[in-house]
C-alpha cells in the first residue's frame, strides 16, 4: 500500500503542491463573524498525490494495541486517494450483463446463458436492474452481447473502501441540538440506514437490524472496521456510552459488498444495491443509503444507457425505489467527475471539510493530523462552481473523527468516507421527523437548501460563502458546497 508522504513546508514542497494546496499552505484563514482573518501558517503539510490506480475513497486503520504499534492499510493521518486508469481496475473475463426491460425472470435468462456461453454466474439482480455477473470465455462475449434479451454488456471493476463523547463532527454540524439533542443520553430514530461497505461489527453501540452479504465470508459481519466506522457516525446509540451519532440508533443494515481488506468489485456493490432496492419497502423500508466507496468513471446525465454503466443504472432504479445515497467525494484533491458513484447526479456527494473542536469559526489546533481548521480537508475531492456536479454537493466533516470499530472498539481516522456518513445520519433524522418529505431529490434538495440557508459564520472558507479559487491563467472556483446543518431537525 502506497502512503501519501508527510513533509515539512519549503519553497520546493510549495511549488510543487496543487493550486489549492499552494492557497492553503500560503494562508491558514481564520473566519470571523464579519469577513475574514489571514494569518500565515508555518505549520507541515501532507502532500497528497494523485493516483493512477483504483484506490480506497478513505483511509481504514487497524490498532495493533499489544506492541502499540499501529497497523495501516492506510496513514491514520492520510486518508488514501481513489481514481485513476480505469482499465487497470477492470476484471479480466468478468462482466454485468445488463438484460431487456421486458425480461420477467433474470434468473432463469442467467442460468440459460451460463449453460449456452459457458458463463459461470456469480450474481443474478432483479431489483436495481434485470441481469446477472459472470465470468464468460472470451469466445463467447460477443454472442452474449448480441444476444436478443442482453441490452448492454459492462465489463466488472474492482472497488474499494473510500478509509459516549459527543464526536466533533456530530457537534460541528448541530447533532446536539436537533430534536434527538445527541449526546444527551436519551432518544432514538426509526428510519432505516444501508451502510453499503465492509459490513458492521455486532458493536453493542450499535443497532444492527439485518443485512445481506455480497463479498467473501459467510455474514454480514465486518472484518475491517470500515464499516463500522461509518455505521457509528450515521447511528451510535445515545446511551450514555461509547459515542453517539447523527440519527441515534437509528436501525442499521450491513449490506457487505468489500471484504475484510476493503476490497470488492462493481458487481458486488451491485448485489448490495440490489438488496436495498428490494428492502426499500415494507417491513424494512430502508430510505437512506450510505457509499463510503467508488473509482474511476462518469455520468452519462443518462443512467447509464449511453454508457453502459451497470451501477449507475442500479443506482438509478433504487432511487427511483424510494432511497436516498449519500456518497463520499474521493480523496485525490481532485474534480469528483471522474469518480464514481460521487459523479452521479442521482446522488448527494459529501465533501470533506476539517475541523478539530466541533465549532465553527477556525483557529482550534489539529489533532490526528495535519491540516488547516475550518477549511477544506487537504485531501477531499471537488467539483466546480456552476457545474451541474455542484447541484449535488454537500460537505460535512471528515477530519480526525470518532466511531465506532471493529471487535467492539472506537476509533478515529479521516476521509471523505468519514464525512459522507454525518450527512446519511442527516437525512434519516429529517426524513424521522417530517422535514423531509417526498422522493430522494427532495431530500437531498431539502438538506442542501437548509445548510445554504445558515449564515456565512456558520460555514468554512471554502464554502459558497467564501469559495477558493485557483491561480494561473485560467482560474477555476472550486466547490465544495455548503455545510451540512442538522440542527433544525
Amino acid at each position: 500500500m502506497d502512503f501519501s508522504e508527510v513533509y515539512p513546508l519549503n519553497r520546493e514542497n510549495l511549488l510543487n503542491s496543487s493550486p489549492i494546496h499552494r492557497y492553503l499552505l500560503k494562508y491558514a484563514v481564520l473566519r470571523t463573524v464579519r469577513g475574514l482573518k489571514f494569518c500565515s501558517w508555518e505549520e507541515g503539510d501532507v502532500h497528497m498525490r494523485r493516483r493512477t490506480i483504483f484506490l480506497l475513497t478513505t483511509m481504514v486503520v487497524a490498532l495493533l494495541a499489544a506492541a502499540g504499534v499501529a497497523l495501516a492499510q492506510q496513514d491514520p493521518a492520510t486518508p488514501h486517494p481513489s481514481g485513476g486508469a480505469d482499465a487497470q481496475n477492470v476484471i479480466a473475463g468478468q462482466y454485468i450483463v445488463v438484460l431487456k426491460q421486458g425480461v420477467d425472470d433474470p434468473r432463469s435468462v442467467a442460468h440459460a446463458h451460463a449453460r449456452k456461453y459457458g458463463a459461470d454466474l456469480l450474481y443474478t439482480y432483479d431489483d436495481a436492474f434485470k441481469g446477472y455477473a459472470a465470468t464468460i470465455p472470451a469466445r463467447n462475449l460477443d454472442d452474449v452481447r448480441s444476444d436478443p434479451k442482453v441490452s448492454f454488456v459492462s465489463a466488472d471493476h474492482r472497488v474499494h473502501a473510500t478509509a459516549q463523547s459527543l464526536p466533533t463532527g456530530v457537534d460541528r454540524i448541530q447533532g446536539d441540538v436537533s430534536s434527538t439533542q445527541s449526546g444527551n443520553g436519551s432518544g432514538s430514530v426509526n428510519t432505516a440506514v444501508a451502510i453499503i461497505d465492509t459490513g458492521i461489527d455486532s458493536h453493542p453501540d450499535l443497532n444492527v437490524a439485518g443485512g445481506t452479504n455480497c463479498s467473501t465470508g459467510r455474514s454480514y459481519n465486518d472484518g475491517n472496521g470500515h464499516g463500522t466506522h461509518v455505521a457509528g457516525t450515521v447511528a451510535a446509540k445515545d446511551d450514555n456510552n461509547g459515542v453517539v451519532g447523527m440519527a441515534p440508533e437509528a436501525p442499521l443494515y450491513a449490506v457487505r459488498v468489500l471484504n475484510n481488506s476493503g476490497s470488492g468489485s462493481w458487481s458486488s456493490v451491485a448485489c448490495g444495491i440490489n438488496w436495498v432496492t428490494a428492502h426499500a419497502g415494507s417491513p424494512t423500508n430502508i430510505k437512506v443509503a450510505n457509499m463510503s466507496l467508488g473509482g474511476s468513471g462518469s455520468d452519462d446525465g443518462n443512467c447509464g444507457k449511453s454508457n453502459n454503466d451497470a451501477l449507475h443504472k442500479a443506482i438509478c432504479n433504487s432511487v427511483a425505489a424510494g432511497v436516498t445515497y449519500t456518497v463520499a467525494a474521493g480523496n485525490s484533491n481532485a474534480n469528483f467527475s471522474g469518480f464514481v458513484p460521487a459523479a452521479y447526479n442521482e446522488v448527494l456527494t459529501v465533501t470533506a471539510e476539517a475541523d478539530f473542536n466541533g465549532l465553527p469559526g477556525g483557529g482550534a489546533a489539529s489533532t490526528c493530523r495535519s491540516d488547516v481548521d475550518e477549511t477544506p480537508a487537504d485531501f477531499s475531492n471537488f467539483t466546480t462552481a456552476g457545474s451541474a456536479d455542484a447541484g449535488h454537493t454537500i460537505a460535512a466533516p471528515g477530519v480526525c473523527i470518532l466511531s465506532t470499530w471493529k471487535g467492539g472498539a472506537y476509533n478515529t481516522i479521516s476521509g471523505t468516507s468519514m464525512a459522507s456518513p454525518h450527512v446519511t445520519g442527516t437525512a434519516a433524522l429529517c426524513i424521522a421527523t417530517g422535514k423531509c418529505t417526498g422522493g430522494p431529490a427532495n431530500v437531498i434538495s431539502k438538506l442542501r437548501s437548509d445548510a445554504a440557508a445558515q449564515p456565512a459564520s456558520y460555514g468554512f472558507v471554502g464554502d459558497p460563502f467564501n469559495p477558493l479559487t485557483t491561480g494561473g491563467s485560467r482560474p477555476v472556483t472550486l466547490y465544495y458546497g455548503y455545510l451540512a446543518y442538522a440542527g433544525g431537525y
